[in-house]
């Protein structure tokens, strides 16, 4: 009988595409602009923080090993599990502070369309909420590195956020190029994770 785990890594690995080809389809269809495209992303990467905040907090198990803070090893303590989600959403929050500023910089001219916003926004929660309920289960089978977790997301997002704003620099046609080729890396990565059976990139 076939495992019934290949079924759900194939299931998040179908949702991950979908969910990423869906939106690139709504951009080229509805004509975004450039501006769009990226907070559209940036909300993306804003619930990839917000699920990885409530992955840390929910973890039962966890290890510490090469884990320090102030510069001092800790225990896997309830108290450090807050500790370092806490620490994870005001930093992840601060990053996406200043890059918001730099996207209000760089398209001050431009007016956003909400609903676009909330329809690409909404199709990444969906499959972000399905990774995450996946992952919790993941980390109920294995003890994680808190450590590694807290670190996991910015191995994501900064080259997505790379690729995307050299395609958004370019021009419109490019920047549908850089969202392709954002959604291949989206998939080498998650290939890569389930293959290896880490669980370090979302």
């Amino acid at each position: 009988m076939e495992n019934p785990r290949k079924y759900v890594k194939d299931f998040s690995f179908l949702s991950l595409l979908v969910s990423n080809l869906l939106v690139i389809f709504l951009a080229v269809f509805e004509n975004w602009d450039t501006a769009t495209v990226l907070w559209v992303y940036w909300i993306q990467s804003i619930i990839i923080g917000f699920f990885q905040f409530f992955r840390i907090l929910s973890l039962k198990q966890f290890s510490t090993e090469k884990f320090t803070i102030n510069n001092q090893p800790v225990q896997p303590t309830q108290a450090t599990k807050v500790t370092t989600a806490l620490f994870f959403a005001f930093h992840y929050g601060f990053f996406h502070l200043i890059y918001a500023i730099f996207l209000f910089t760089l398209f001050t001219k431009q007016l956003l369309d909400r609903m676009y916003l909330f329809t690409g926004g909404g199709i990444f929660f969906i499959n972000h909420f399905f990774s995450y309920r996946h992952n919790k289960r993941l980390d109920e089978q294995k003890v994680q590195r808190i450590g590694t977790l807290m670190f996991a997301p910015y191995k994501r997002i900064i080259p997505m956020h790379i690729i995307i704003v050299l395609g958004g620099i370019l021009g419109q046609g490019a920047l549908i190029v850089f969202l392709l080729l954002k959604t291949a890396t989206d998939l080498v990565l998650h290939t890569m994770k389930h293959h290896r059976g880490v669980n370090i990139f979302r």
